[in-house]
This record gives structure tokens, sequence and C-alpha cells, in this order.
């Protein structure tokens, strides 16, 4: 599993906005469970970016993240998937 890493003050902005700290997304990458990754080809003009959503233990998470450093992935935000996030996550889920 690639390490993983993310801005402090960030993590705490986003969990006032959001309600889901960067600690509690990370478990999307950690817990051994399939999750949705989509490349975000509009917001991957400087670095590539990906969001991943899936099930972490309080809900359906989606984390917008990138890998600056190789085995690295960095954590940009994170926040509770949508009505149309959770229906892309389960149309995954099905065509697997």
């Amino acid at each position: 599993m690639a390490a993983l890493s993310w801005d402090p003050e960030k993590n705490r902005a986003n969990l006032r906005k959001h309600g889901v700290s960067f600690q509690e997304a990370s478990e999307l990458f950690s817990s051994g469970v399939d999750y949705l990754e989509i490349f975000d080809e509009a917001h991957s003009i400087d670095e590539d970016r990906c969001r991943s959503i899936g099930p972490i233990r309080r809900g359906l998470v989606l984390v917008v993240w990138t890998e600056r450093v190789e085995d690295e992935v960095r954590i940009i935000s994170a926040r509770w998937a949508t009505p149309a996030g959770a229906r892309l996550f389960t149309s995954y889920m099905e065509d697997r």
C-alpha cells in the first residue's frame, strides 16, 4: 500500500466544511474494500488528480487525491458522496 499524506491545515478546514477528516477518509485506501477510481481530467492541469468513491465505516466517501511522489497518495479533499456519486459507485460494483 502507498503511504498517505495531507496538509494538516487543509485537513482541519476539510473537517469543518465537509464533516470528514483526511484520517477517516484514508480508510478508503487501507481497508482492502474495493472502490471506484476516476481520473479527473478537468482538474489535472498541474498534476494528475483522481477521485475515488467507496465505503468507509461511517458511509460512502469521495476522496480527491494525487500522487506527487511515487508510492505516496496525497489527499486533497474528502466529502460524503452525493446521490449521483453513490449511483456511480453502485453501478461500478454491479458491473464488476
